[in-house]
């Protein structure tokens, strides 16, 4: 499903370059979980925003199989400060390579075929707007045409697959509204609102209590069980590789 080949990530610093991911390579396979292990820095999470082109202010990719050193690559790092990151290698997801992507093709992708949980569900969430309706954003941007009342029931039954009581309430209330454990829930529905072929997960039960992540983690198999997606899981949490993960990266 997806084949990473020396991705390597640098970004522009006030110190010099720093080298975030340099020459990491992994396969995901259909349905598989990959666990994804390493101390705080150690690239992880970079990884998987360069595959889906999600760093700041990214610069021109380079596709040389030579990099680094390469023209590109020496562009950047002795070029102009306007980029402040920039990716090479190779991520072929079902064959295409993101790192060569447009960014309306990564946009059609982002949320529909590949999905993220990012690491901190409150700022992830958007304050001012209801849970229900930025899930029904998730799910119309990707299909347009489809019916508010026929979004809304598959936005309501999303909650209720992840666990979330009296979802048709909750449907119409703001994040400030859940707890740490709801608004987890509430954006792994987000995630697998289109049934994507591959979910990422950054340390999804890190902020919870143990009682709470033991239950987002039971959420996340039956969701897999479900959906049959693909998942990459970055987690601190040994315990969690041992339970949810069959090949581990480190």
């Amino acid at each position: 499903l997806l084949d990473v080949r020396d991705l390597r990530t640098y970004f522009k610093t006030d110190d010099g370059i720093v080298k975030a991911v340099d020459g990491v390579s992994f396969t995901v396979r259909p349905g598989q979980t990959l666990g994804v292990v390493g101390e705080s820095g150690s690239g992880k999470s970079v990884t998987m925003m360069s595959i889906l082109n999600l760093n700041p202010n990214p610069g021109r990719i380079a596709h040389d199989p030579a990099l680094p050193p390469g023209p590109r690559m020496e562009a950047f790092l002795h070029g102009s400060k306007k980029h402040t990151s920039v990716s090479t290698g190779q991520a072929l997801f079902r064959g295409e390579n993101l790192l060569e992507a447009s960014k309306r093709r990564l946009r059609a992708l982002r949320g529909s075929e590949i999905s993220m949980i990012f690491q901190d569900p409150m700022t992830s969430l958007n304050p001012v707007l209801s849970v229900g309706s930025q899930l029904g954003e998730a799910i119309k941007t990707h299909y347009p045409d489809e019916k508010d009342d026929a979004v809304k029931k598959r936005v309501i039954d999303l909650l209720k697959l992840v666990g979330v009581p009296n979802a048709e309430t909750r449907y119409g209330q703001y994040p400030h509204e859940f707890s740490g454990g709801m608004r987890q829930r509430a954006m792994i529905a987000m995630a697998i609102a289109n049934s994507p072929a591959l979910l990422i997960a950054d340390e999804p039960t890190t902020a919870l209590d143990v009682t709470i992540q033991a239950q987002v983690l039971e959420v996340m198999k039956r969701v897999q069980k479900e959906t049959d997606a693909a998942t990459i899981l970055i987690t601190h949490d040994l315990g969690i590789v041992a339970e949810m993960c069959e090949r581990v990266l480190v």
